[in-house]
């Protein structure tokens, strides 16, 4: 069996040749869209700011093989990504991401807390 690693993925893209039905449609959603619905799911958490309606990000759980790597895991949430946006109709450009290995990310305490927890 093959070792799984869980990655957070981000995919960041800018709108693209929206429609005036898909601009009304963005901005009528955006405050669902805003920063407190920023969460890492398997189907993908989409994030956007509404001035302007420039950019958007959407945040991805993938668990895939840890010997493909980064990589891979930032390709499956970019198509995931591609596959949400045509869904709902949406014109976008220049995906990429930023990939983060929960398996093998390092996690820093701060020295007080670990002084705390010595007394």
């Amino acid at each position: 069996m093959t070792e799984q690693h869980t990655y957070r993925v981000i995919v960041r893209g800018t709108w693209d040749g929206l429609r005036e039905e898909d601009r009304a449609r963005l901005l009528a959603g955006a405050a669902d869209h805003g920063l407190s619905s920023m969460r890492f799911t398997e189907e993908g958490t989409l994030t956007y700011e509404q001035r302007p309606l420039k950019h958007f990000s959407m945040r991805y759980v993938v668990v895939s093989d840890a010997a493909d790597g980064d990589e891979m895991a930032g390709a499956l949430a970019e198509e995931r990504a591609e596959t949400t946006l045509r869904k709902l109709g949406y014109g976008f450009t220049g995906l990429r991401s930023t990939v983060t290995d929960l398996d093998t990310m390092k996690i820093n305490r701060k020295s007080g807390a670990r002084s705390a927890s010595r007394r």
